[in-house]
C-alpha cells in the first residue's frame, strides 16, 4: 500500500505565521507613510495582501509538484538563462534610489535577483547530486559551479545589489560544504575573495561610508548613520511588551523604509521583546525543520535542494536581524515572508512549496 504523503505541519505554521505577522506589521509601518505619499492609508497593506495570497496560491500548488521535476536539465538551464536575461535587462531599467534592481510593470516591481537564488539553488543540487562522488576534483565537479556562479554574482553586483551577491555566495558554499568538499577548499576560497571583497566594499563610496557609519553611527548622526540610530532607538523604546500595536513613533517618518528592509524595528517597537523574540523563533523552526527536511530527504538531490532553500531564508533572516540591531552594516536585504514586497515574498513562498514537497518525500516522518 502506497505511503500517504504528508507534508511538515510545523514548518507550513511557522510560515503561515509569519505571513499573518506581514499584512498585520506592514499595514501598521506604513499607514501614515502611504496616507501622506498616495493619500490611502491602506495602500500596502492591500498590495501586500494580494502579494500574500498570490504566493500562497503558489506556494499550495507548488507543494503538490515532486520536486525530482526540478532536476530535469530543460528546467534547470530554462530557468537560468531567464534569470541571466532578466538581471542583463534589469541594468537598463530606469533607477530606483541609485540602484536597478526592479522591473516595473504597472506599478509593480519585479526583482529577478530573488529569482535568481532559486534557479542557483535547483542548478547546483542537481550538479552536485551527479558529481558529488568527485567533489574534490575541482574541475568536473566545481568549476560549472563556480562559472554560473560568477556570471549571476557579477551580474547582481552591477545593480547593485552587494547583499544578494554575498548571500547567493554564502549558500553555494554551504551546499557544495554539505555535499563533501573537503573544508580547506572552502577557506582557500574564502581568503583568495577577500582581496575582492574588499576592493568590492571600498570600490564604492556609499558602501565605505555605510561601513563607517556601522562603526560609529554617532559620527554622522543626520546622514549616514542616521538609519542604524533610529533602528536602535526603535528596537530599544518597545521594552518588554512593546508601545502597542500601532503605537509605534520611529515609524512616523523617523526610521526610512519602516514596512521594508526595518520592518523588524517597528516589530520591536510595537511588539515588545515578546513579538520580536516570537518571530525570532519561527525564523528558528524553519531552520530547525528546514534541516531535519535535509537530513531525512529520500535522495541526495532533495537533502541538498532543502539544505539550499533552508540556507537562502535564514541567511537573509540573520542578515536583515542583524542589521536592524546594529550587529552588521546596512544591507538591502528584506526580513523573509515579512517584509513588504512581492518578488521577494512569491519567490520565498515558492522557496517553501519546494521545501514542503520534499517534506513529504521524507522518510522517518
Amino acid at each position: 500500500m502506497a505511503r500517504k504523503l504528508k507534508s511538515d505541519k510545523i514548518l507550513f505554521m511557522a510560515t503561515l505565521l509569519l505571513i499573518c505577522v506581514s499584512v498585520v506589521m506592514v499595514y501598521s509601518a506604513s499607514a501614515v507613510y502611504a496616507m501622506d505619499k498616495y493619500g490611502e492609508p491602506y495602500f500596502f497593506l492591500v498590495r501586500q495582501a494580494m502579494w500574500a495570497a498570490l504566493g500562497m496560491a503558489m506556494l499550495g500548488i507548488v507543494m503538490r509538484v515532486d520536486y525530482r521535476l526540478y532536476k530535469q536539465p530543460v528546467v534547470i538551464w530554462t530557468a537560468l538563462g531567464v534569470v541571466a536575461l532578466a538581471l542583463v535587462a534589469v541594468l537598463f531599467s530606469a533607477p530606483i534610489n541609485s540602484a536597478r534592481r526592479w522591473f516595473g510593470f504597472g506599478g509593480i516591481g519585479v526583482q529577478p535577483s530573488e529569482l535568481a537564488k532559486l534557479a542557483a539553488i535547483l542548478f547546483i543540487a542537481a550538479l552536485l547530486e551527479r558529481r558529488m562522488h568527485r567533489i574534490d576534483e575541482i574541475s568536473y565537479s566545481l568549476l560549472p559551479i563556480g562559472v554560473v556562479l560568477l556570471v549571476l554574482v557579477v551580474l547582481i553586483l552591477l545593480e547593485p545589489d552587494f547583499g544578494t551577491a554575498m548571500s547567493l555566495a554564502i549558500i553555494a558554499a554551504v551546499m557544495v560544504f554539505a555535499a563533501g568538499l573537503n573544508y580547506r577548499y572552502i577557506f582557500g576560497t574564502l581568503l583568495a575573495s577577500l582581496p575582492i571583497i574588499y576592493i568590492v566594499l571600498m570600490g564604492a563610496a556609499y558602501r565605505r561610508r555605510r561601513l563607517l557609519a556601522f562603526l560609529n553611527p554617532w559620527g554622522d548622526p543626520l546622514g549616514d548613520g542616521f538609519q542604524i540610530i533610529q533602528s536602535l532607538i526603535a528596537v530599544g523604546t518597545g521594552g518588554v511588551f512593546g508601545r502597542g500595536l500601532m503605537g509605534g513613533v520611529q515609524k512616523l517618518f523617523y526610521l526610512p523604509e519602516p514596512h521594508t528592509d526595518f520592518i523588524y524595528a517597528v516589530v520591536g517597537e510595537e511588539l515588545g521583546l515578546v513579538g520580536a523574540t516570537a518571530v525570532l523563533i519561527c525564523f528558528c523552526v524553519i531552520a530547525w525543520r528546514g534541516l531535519r527536511v535535509a537530513l531525512r530527504a529520500p535522495d541526495a538531490f532533495g537533502s541538498l535542494l532543502a539544505l539550499g532553500l533552508t540556507t537562502m531564508m535564514a541567511v537573509q533572516a540573520f542578515v536583515n536581524i542583524s542589521v536592524v540591531i546594529g550587529l552588521m552594516p546596512t544591507k538591502g536585504i528584506p526580513l523573509p515572508f515579512v517584509s513588504a514586497g512581492g518578488s521577494s515574498l512569491v519567490i520565498n513562498l515558492v522557496g517553501m512549496g519546494i521545501l514542503l514537497n520534499v517534506s513529504q518525500q521524507a522518510t522517518g516522518t
